[in-house]
């Protein structure tokens, strides 16, 4: 058989009722996130090398998520180039 090509090298991309599957993704685990954050709300004591802080667990898991996303972010952004 012969293939057809349009051209075109770009992969095709799924989506789900018109919405790129990348997308939906993304918003289950923002959700998934959003609940486990909610779902720790005690106060914990946060340990540094020279100081102890105590906070709700929430805000130590937010700061680590969003820590992890921009690292993450810089690190694709460094890939690509």
């Amino acid at each position: 058989m012969t293939k057809i090509s349009d051209g075109s090298s770009r992969p095709q991309r799924s989506e789900i009722g018109g919405i790129p599957t990348r997308y939906i993704g993304i918003g289950v685990i923002v959700v998934l996130a959003v609940w486990f954050l909610f779902a720790n709300l005690d106060k914990v004591e946060i340990q540094f090398w020279v100081f102890t802080v105590t906070a709700p667990l929430w805000i130590a898991l937010l700061a680590t998520l969003v820590a992890g996303g921009v690292l993450g972010w810089l690190l694709k952004g460094r890939r690509a180039r």
